[in-house]
């Protein structure tokens, strides 16, 4: 089933990747790139993109293993973000823009702190919307140390595979907790709320890649807990933090765009106390065989982020942090006049 669109949709190729790209705006305009999340695609930002200041112009691909993305391009985990960052800078390339606003969310902001330390000269300005810590999703301490050097209990490893099952059965169902309709009202944002265009965001969803090279990815044995670890394929097998080679990286580039750090205050999924997070259930007694929280707390997924943009901005960047009050995991979609507000005004410069 082909994702239903509000924008305008092109199949793009690139030096890296087929994929369908959505636009808005004057072809002429100023660029603003939208990276989506997990469990996500293009789609998503579609509202979002429509609401864009005149002279500005939306650009919102399908990343590589979701959307309408070639199937039979994978990530390559052991690279975390890499391979989806290069391939943003691709299609910067074949569309002939050399620097663009970024803006991304979950997932998406995971690989946009690559991209910026990648490819800092190209980017106007970053806006980070309940972006994944700099240290990935999972098995890191509060300083970024991981918990394992294996990546144990994060990536496909701590994913639930009654979920991962009916994602891939494509189900619309919602008989069970574990059904993708039920995650996405229970967690992606904070109920009662639901999106006006929901059943084609769950369709968006849906069109996720699936497999062991995708999602989940792959899994491998692990002598620590909880026995089995992130392996080397899959976007979330990429978040892992074993897979994270110099996650601050970004701080360290010498041109700094300005950041703008958005995220609601009821988030669960991108939280100190997430709970998607093996180290915070396991703590919570949610998941037997906990170790300690010496050995695997919960990441303090808040607190890494805002500690990444101290260091970004004691090294000569600046960084505005908002947060929505009676929000959760998707501001754009939840508060749309705030978060208009404050992403509007980090692309004019007012």
């Amino acid at each position: 089933m082909s994702i239903p669109v509000i924008t305008q949709s092109r199949t793009i190729t690139t030096s890296r990747l087929t994929t369908r790209v959505l636009f808005s705006g004057p072809g002429d305009g100023v660029p603003v790139i939208f990276v989506h999340g997990n469990l996500s695609a293009a789609t998503w930002w579609e509202e979002t993109m429509l609401r864009l200041p005149a002279g500005y112009r939306a650009i919102a691909p399908d990343l590589r293993s979701y959307g309408e993305s070639d199937p039979a391009a994978k990530v390559d985990a052991t690279r975390g973000m890499g391979d989806l960052s290069d391939d943003i800078a691709a299609l910067m390339d074949a569309l002939s823009i050399p620097a663009a606003h970024m803006a991304g969310h979950s997932l998406g902001g995971g690989v946009l702190w690559q991209f910026l330390a990648d490819h800092p000269s190209r980017v106007l300005s970053l806006t980070q919307v309940c972006p994944s810590s700099p240290y990935g999703f999972g098995g890191s301490k509060a300083d970024g140390t991981p918990c394992f050097a294996d990546g144990a209990g994060s990536g496909a490893s701590a994913v639930n595979p009654a979920f991962a099952g009916l994602l891939a059965a494509g189900d619309r169902g919602e008989d069970t907790p574990f059904h993708p309709r039920n995650i996405l009202n229970t967690y992606v944002w904070k109920p009662p709320f639901v999106p006006a265009r929901f059943e084609d965001i769950l369709t968006s969803a849906l069109a996720q890649h699936t497999g062991p090279q995708d999602y989940p990815g792959d899994i491998v044995p692990s002598a620590n807990w909880p026995t089995v670890a992130a392996g080397t394929s899959g976007p979330i097998n990429a978040m892992a933090r074993n897979h994270q080679a110099d996650p601050l990286a970004f701080t360290k580039v010498r041109a700094k765009p300005p950041v703008l750090w958005l995220r609601g205050a009821d988030d669960t999924v991108v939280s100190d106390t997430s709970l998607f997070d093996l180290g915070f259930l396991g703590s919570v007694g949610a998941v037997p065989g906990w170790p300690g929280a010496d050995i695997y707390p919960p990441q303090p997924m808040i607190a890494q982020t805002r500690a990444a943009l101290d260091a970004y901005k004691a090294a000569g960047g600046t960084y505005k942090e908002e947060v929505f009050a009676d929000c959760g995991h998707s501001p754009y979609l939840e508060k749309p006049s705030a978060f208009d507000a404050a992403f509007h005004a980090i692309l004019t410069g007012n």
